[in-house]
Parts: C-alpha cells; sequence; structure tokens
C-alpha cells in the first residue's frame, strides 16, 4: 500500500543567466553522456544473459537515470524566465541579491537570493522559493526581518544589500 504524497507546489520560473547557461551546458552534456551509455549498453546486451548481466543492469540504471534528468530539463528549461536586469530600486531586496544579515548575537551572514534551480548552501546562494527570501523580499536596508524555521523564529537585521555577478 503507497503513501499518498500530495504533489509540490512548483517552484518559482526564474533564474540567473549563468544559472541558466549552466542548465543548457548540462543538458548538452547529458545527451553526449547517454550516447555513450546507449553504447555500452548494446554491447552488454550483446553479451548474452542479460538477467545475470551486472554490465547491462548497471547501463539500464544509468540510462533510466540520465533520461530522467534530460525529461526534466527539457521540460523546465522553455518555462525559466532569466532576470539579469538591476532592479529600479536598488534599496530594496529583490531576486539576486547579495544580502547581509546580522543576529541579535552579532553574528552576520551574507546570503545571495537566486532562483530554485541554482541554490547552493556552499556558495551561500539561497532559493527565492526559501523561507528566509520571502522574508526578505522588498525589504530595506536596516529593516528587521522575523523568519520561522523548524527550530522556531529567527530574528535578522539588514545590513547590507549589494547587487552584481554571482
Amino acid at each position: 500500500m503507497a503513501r499518498y504524497r500530495p504533489p509540490q507546489p512548483p517552484s518559482s520560473p526564474y533564474i540567473t543567466r549563468a544559472g541558466y547557461e549552466r542548465l543548457q551546458q548540462e543538458s548538452e552534456q547529458l545527451w553526449t553522456r547517454r550516447r555513450e551509455v546507449v553504447a555500452a549498453l548494446s554491447a552488454a546486451a550483446a553479451e548474452g544473459d542479460r538477467s545475470e548481466n551486472a554490465e547491462y543492469i548497471y547501463r539500464k540504471k544509468e540510462l533510466r537515470e540520465l533520461d530522467r534528468r534530460i525529461r526534466y530539463l527539457q521540460v523546465r528549461l522553455p518555462r525559466l524566465k532569466v532576470v539579469d536586469v538591476q532592479p529600479s530600486d536598488p534599496d530594496r531586496i529583490f531576486f539576486g541579491a547579495w544580502v547581509t544579515l546580522e543576529k541579535a548575537s552579532g553574528e552576520e551572514m551574507r546570503c545571495c537570493i537566486v532562483g530554485a534551480d541554482e541554490f547552493d548552501p556552499k556558495r551561500h546562494w539561497i532559493s527565492v522559493d526559501s523561507p528566509l527570501s520571502q522574508a526578505l523580499l522588498k525589504r530595506t536596508l536596516g529593516e528587521e526581518v522575523e523568519v520561522h524555521t523548524p527550530l522556531g523564529k529567527v530574528r535578522y537585521w539588514v545590513v547590507e544589500i549589494a547587487y552584481g555577478d554571482l
């Protein structure tokens, strides 16, 4: 018996120019890799008994994963809207902003608001759909922001807002 999971809400369609180009490049690389995997799969299938052929089973799984990602990118790329213009009001937080936040303890955090397809915690890029981004959007310098996290409410103050390259 399977558990019902309601569908996820659609992620926002916004992306930076660099993020869009990375996704296009990934799509091209996946098609190249797919050709290699199909050739290896054909060679493994020619070896005979497929039920105990580990190479054949592995290549089928790899091909499934590649096809899943390729299908996702084929649907997602045309829907994306590239945002590469500076906002008319640079004193407010919008998509693409680098924001420096300060907690009451004095600890500072710097993050950039990017599209859902390009967030990267290691680079401090947060998704525009995240609770922190949603709380920050349209705020100004010096404003207090309250974010609801799984561990409770966290308060931040906006210390700096900057726009520029990622």
